[in-house]
């Protein structure tokens, strides 16, 4: 028995199926004879691609709230830095030693 390895599709394959499938000038049973996937896995992409399709518009505008708050982070981390250097700089005048 033989292992089966797990087929990888590239973004622009996985596309180029949706765009098949949405235009609908086959089936979902001949796209998945042609290609060598089951229909099911082609639906899951082409509801994926549809749903996120609007994020092709966001015209270089953040696609999720972690680049929202990057400066914030950098500045809270410069703000701790400070701090940081003030307290060795305290300990170092007490010489505790």
């Amino acid at each position: 028995m033989t292992k089966r390895t797990r087929r990888k599709f590239s973004p622009a394959l996985k596309a180029k199926i949706c765009i098949e499938a949405i235009r609908e000038e086959k089936t979902m049973a001949e796209l998945a004879a042609e290609y060598e996937i089951h229909a099911n896995i082609i639906r899951n992409w082409k509801k994926e691609f549809l749903e996120r399709s609007s994020e092709i518009f966001l015209n270089g505008k953040q696609k999720n709230g972690a680049e929202d708050r990057e400066p914030t982070l950098y500045q809270q981390i410069g703000q701790m830095k400070v701090e940081i250097d003030w307290l060795k700089k305290k300990l170092g005048l007490l010489d505790l030693t």
